[in-house]
């Protein structure tokens, strides 16, 4: 079973690694492993809470969409690794490391 590494900006949190199944989302596998990631409009990709950055895997995902690429580059400090989570569908049985940015500085949900 594939694993997916959620790493994070804020110094103070270690890495935490977990199981994901192809046809998962990125935000509902953090979620049910209690990875704190803001999700503002519901995983609806009508905003930018849930950015982050593919470290790893990301030919696995499904494509980016004009409409996802319009909300990214609204984030905070987009980079080209930068994809919504809630946008990040697994198609392939590949290990996923990603990189969440500081959620401090998120307001949100």
């Amino acid at each position: 079973m594939p694993k997916i590494t959620f790493k994070f900006e804020e110094k103070d949190k270690q890495p935490i690694t977990v199981d994901i199944s192809k046809g998962e989302i990125i935000l509902d596998v953090a979620m049910d492993s209690d990875v704190e990631l803001h999700h503002n409009c519901g995983a609806v990709c009508a905003c930018s809470t849930c950015h982050i950055y593919i470290e790893q895997g990301a030919d696995s995902l499904t494509e980016i969409s004009e409409k996802e690429e319009d909300f990214v580059d609204r984030a905070r400090n987009p980079k080209f690794s930068s994809r919504l989570a809630c946008q990040c569908k697994l198609e392939e049985d590949v290990d996923l490391v990603v990189t969440i940015p500081d959620q401090s500085v998120i307001i949100g949900h």
